[in-house]
């Protein structure tokens, strides 16, 4: 005999007000109605569940082992409900990225899923952390820097950006050429934490600076732009971070003698497996087209 849903709710309230009296009031139903369920649902599971006094009704050891269980599937249930009725059971899809990365990933993306049959969470975390996630499931697509091939996670690369040093329209240096650290070392610093090599560039402007002022390593990357924007510092970002407000003129990209500072490399990651998954391969497709975007600008 299979057993009604319902019949492990009035379990749960019989067991915990002790009475199927009181259970049949909670319902507005009569207590011969509540013992009738109760027998047919110990008939189901082959076990006695309460045992029958004046003064109400007593869990047995039987009983009290099975109510995590009814508890456990009356939540799914709701879970199940809650989802059917937030966003009309549209499939959820679950995106993480680098904070530096949040800006340049998750706006565009959106736009272009912004047709898509299906919600997205979007959430920041570190590279390690973001790779874990994927590999436990809680996950779908993640956007790190480059990391080493890892088992069961498939990697593709969506683009590289060079570090950059920019600063606003306005400031001194803006339209010279040619210039070196050391005349940048001369002005506030403010370098974004892209990765090892950041480490190396301060190692290196750090004796050149004519006081010991501090050089603070910033993350994430838009801490390092408003600095540049509104408060007269030189900035050394991925080219990709600012790729907007170099395009509107805001800030201004510095011609430096120095050879390549360093690149950003870009990397969308995501779980492998045989099963189809139409929302995720829809979010990779969008990651693919936006990395188009990004060349060809």
């Amino acid at each position: 005999m299979s057993i009604v849903l319902s019949d492990l709710q009035l379990l749960l309230d019989a067991a915990e007000l002790g009475s199927f009296s009181q259970a049949a009031a909670k319902r507005g139903w009569t207590q011969p109605q509540v013992s009738q369920r109760i027998a047919q649902l110990e008939s189901s599971l082959g076990a006695r569940l309460f045992s029958r006094h004046r003064r109400g009704a007593e869990p047995t050891a039987a009983c009290l082992a099975f109510l995590p269980a009814a508890r456990t599937a009356l939540e799914a249930l709701a879970d199940g409900r809650e989802q059917l009725g937030v966003g009309q059971g549209l499939p959820k899809l679950k995106l993480a990225c680098l904070p530096s990365l949040a800006g340049v990933i998750f706006g565009p993306l959106l736009r272009k899923l912004a047709d898509a049959p299906l919600e997205i969470r979007c959430d920041t975390d570190h590279s390690p952390q973001i790779l874990q996630q994927l590999l436990a499931g809680t996950l779908d697509v993640g956007f790190v820097l480059q990391r080493p091939a890892l088992s069961g996670i498939a990697q593709e690369a969506l683009g590289e950006s060079p570090i950059v040093a920019v600063v606003c329209a306005t400031h001194p240096l803006a339209g010279e050429r040619g210039l070196s650290l050391r005349e940048l070392a001369a002005h506030p610093l403010a370098p974004q934490r892209w990765g090892d090599a950041a480490e190396d560039l301060v190692r290196r402007l750090r004796p050149l600076r004519q006081s010991d002022s501090p050089i603070h390593l910033l993350q994430p990357a838009t801490a390092a732009r408003d600095l540049a924007l509104w408060h007269g510092y030189v900035a050394f970002v991925p080219r990709l971070a600012v790729r907007e407000e170099l395009a509107q003129g805001l800030l201004h990209e510095l011609d430096l003698a120095e050879p390549e500072l360093g690149r950003w490399r870009v990397v969308m990651a995501w779980r492998g497996g045989k099963r189809r998954d139409v929302a995720k391969e829809t979010a990779l497709t969008a990651a693919r087209q936006l990395a188009q975007d990004w060349r060809a600008a």
